[in-house]
């Protein structure tokens, strides 16, 4: 895996980093028939956005998506995202794998929405990327975005392996990872020892972090996938 660099970008207005967020996090849910009713009404806040790397990668993810049959593109997006653990959504596996780690992750991140005055939205997780960068847009660069540069690591694995997979979707993740800090070279070459080597997992001989739903609002690992198991 040949890992990218990000382009430059020019959206320094807080307004215009929490649009671009927003638009990232629609962008990056699944393609029901309220999204695709709003492509034009998406492509006019794109072509809004200052001229920046940001706005082309969008724009140019845009032209891919305004024109693809829902069918096509709801397939696409399952087979990116839900049958690729390489290019998965779910911020805290790339960072913790499946370990107990991850779950307090996910605890803490859940916490930090509410202390924001954030209600996490019931059957998903709290590190799934849309949810994330609505997070970010509604609280700011220094306390919401604070989760993404958290995981700047994970988002540069789903950003190179959708440039490997020839998604298109790796626009989304480029115009994304162009508003955050950019990675040191000892960074970089952690990300590609994290890239072979993959995610960390549970110690031998440890039972896996599961917690019931009622205990921690999270589905234990191990569960039958449903809308709020722990994923990938």
């Amino acid at each position: 895996m040949r890992l990218l660099r990000a382009p430059e970008t020019a959206l320094e207005r807080p307004q215009d980093r929490a649009t671009l967020l927003r638009l990232v996090s629609l962008l990056l849910q699944y393609p029901d028939a309220g999204l695709l009713d709003a492509r034009p009404e998406l492509g006019r806040v794109v072509a809004a956005l200052p001229n920046s790397h940001p706005r082309q990668a969008l724009e140019q993810f845009l032209w891919w998506f305004a024109d693809r049959q829902p069918m096509p593109l709801a397939r696409h997006y399952v087979e990116t995202f839900d049958l690729r653990r390489k290019s998965s959504l779910y911020l805290t596996y790339y960072l913790h794998g499946d370990t107990r780690r991850r779950g307090m992750a996910l605890l803490t991140l859940k916490q930090r929405y509410r202390v924001a005055g954030l209600t996490p939205p019931e059957g998903e997780l709290p590190d799934f990327l849309p949810v994330v960068c609505e997070f970010a847009a509604l609280a700011g660069p220094d306390t919401g975005e604070a989760p993404l540069r958290q995981h700047r690591k994970g988002l540069e694995l789903i950003r190179t392996a959708l440039h490997d997979s020839g998604s298109p979707y790796a626009l989304v993740l480029d115009a994304l990872c162009a508003v955050l800090p950019g990675l040191s070279e000892a960074e970089r070459t952690a990300l590609a020892d994290l890239a072979l080597a993959g995610p960390p997992a549970e110690d031998v001989g440890l039972a896996p972090y599961g917690p019931s739903l009622n205990e921690s609002g999270l589905a234990p690992y191990g569960s039958p996938p449903n809308e709020s198991e722990v994923r990938p």
